[in-house]
This record gives structure tokens, C-alpha cells and sequence, in this order.
């Protein structure tokens, strides 16, 4: 006679399985911790700054459990360079597509970009001081960053674009000087206001931004009313189509 066998049970008991599967949201949940504390440090320091110690020192965790989010200092970097550009994103950029096309889409995102700087003139911003210190390097984190700050520069540029077609400028303006110089000023801002702590940089600025407006402007454009912006919806990875 056969005998026939009892049924097994399994090692696995049902809250075993739940907690399986709350592992992986766990991790990213850790992750995206470690990376804004990370952040918060590069904003201080700088990339360079950043070390696996460091940023573990103030988690309050082991080396090696940061290191196994992120297996290399690196990538560790890329990760905060990442999360910079997103929150840009989500503060400067996505807001200004409730306005209409034309002009007042390009002065919301310069007021947009002045504020953040506004604040950043305090913590400092990873795309100026990430160039300073990668700018005759070569390798990963820089790409990151250049491909950020391009990947920026080239939505105000369409913004610029889409302006003249508006006939908000005149038809000749040519885009890539005027969004140098609007670049050219939050670079001169930083250095004046964070450097060198000059009274009134951030007034200079928006005076700046007007002369430049007057000297591409179309002075017989009728320009549509702005409209009050909502809070910025979630952010994709690059910069949508303006």
C-alpha cells in the first residue's frame, strides 16, 4: 500500500508574504531619504563634499547600508544631481506652462528661476557650484549635470522661440543671445549676491531682465493676461515640450 503523504506546510506564513512585498517600496523609501539628505549636504559642501561616510553619518546609519542603495560614491552623486533637477523642474519650469504662450510664459519662468535663487543665494545651487567643480573634469556626474543644465537652457530658449512667433519680440531677435544673457544674469546674480553679498543684486537682476526685454520686445504687441498659476503638478525626468 502507498502511503500517501501529509500535506506540507509551508514555511511561509501569510504576513511573510506582506512583508515581502512592503520590502521593496522600503528600500525606495530609504533611498529617496538618503537621497534629499544628500542634497541637503551637496547644497552645503558641494558634490565633491559627498562621501558614502558622510551622508551615512547623518542618516544615522552604517556605511554599508548606504553603499548597498547606491554601490558607488558616483552614483550616489548622479542620484543628487537627479533630484536637483527635478525639483527645478517642479519649481521653475512646470508652473509657467498655465501661461499662454508668448512673453508671459518667458517672464514667468524668469520670476520663477529668480525666486529659487532667491533662496538658493542661502543654500546654494548644485548647477553653479557643480560647474565650477566639474568643469575641466570628464565622466559621469559631470554628463549628469551638463545634460540638466542643457536640458533647462534649451525649454527657456523654446520659450524665447515661441515669443517671437507670438510676435511678442521683434521678428529678427535672435534666441540663443537672449536666452544667454537671461542665463548670463542669475550667474551674475549668484556671484554678487552669494560671493560677493552686494546690496540690491536681486533688484539689478530684474532690472536687467527688463532692459533685455526692451531691446528684443515689440513694443506694439498685445500681450495675453497671465494667469494665476496652480502648484506644480508631479515632474517627469525632462523638461516637456512649452
Amino acid at each position: 500500500m502507498l502511503l500517501s503523504h501529509p500535506p506540507v506546510k509551508s514555511a511561509r506564513s501569510p504576513s511573510s508574504g506582506a512583508d515581502a512585498a512592503k520590502a521593496p517600496q522600503k528600500g525606495r523609501q530609504t533611498k529617496s531619504a538618503i537621497v534629499d539628505a544628500a542634497l541637503g549636504l551637496a547644497t552645503q559642501i558641494g558634490l565633491e563634499g559627498l562621501s558614502i561616510g558622510a551622508v551615512a553619518d547623518l542618516m544615522h546609519m552604517s556605511k554599508s547600508g548606504v553603499f548597498a542603495h547606491f554601490g558607488s560614491r558616483e552614483e550616489l552623486q548622479i542620484s543628487v544631481v537627479r533630484e536637483y533637477h527635478v525639483r527645478f523642474e517642479e519649481e521653475v519650469f512646470l508652473p509657467v506652462l498655465q501661461q499662454p504662450r508668448g512673453l508671459p510664459r518667458l517672464q514667468a519662468m524668469f520670476h520663477n528661476w529668480m525666486h529659487r535663487t532667491s533662496v538658493e543665494i542661502d543654500s546654494g545651487c548644485i548647477y553653479i557650484s557643480g560647474a565650477v567643480e566639474f568643469d575641466d573634469r570628464s565622466g559621469p556626474v559631470r554628463d549628469a549635470l551638463a545634460d540638466s543644465v542643457r536640458a533647462w537652457l534649451a525649454a527657456m530658449t523654446r520659450a524665447v522661440v515661441q515669443a517671437k512667433e507670438a510676435g511678442h519680440l521683434h521678428p529678427d531677435a535672435d534666441e540663443h543671445q537672449m536666452a544667454f544673457e537671461i542665463h548670463g544674469l542669475i550667474l551674475a546674480l549668484h556671484y554678487e549676491a552669494r560671493f560677493l553679498r552686494t546690496p540690491g543684486s536681486i533688484a539689478r537682476a530684474n532690472t536687467g531682465f527688463a532692459h533685455i526685454l526692451a531691446r528684443y520686445g515689440n513694443p506694439g504687441a498685445l500681450l495675453p493676461a497671465a494667469q494665476a498659476a496652480p502648484p506644480p503638478p508631479s515632474s517627469p525626468s525632462s523638461f516637456p515640450p512649452v
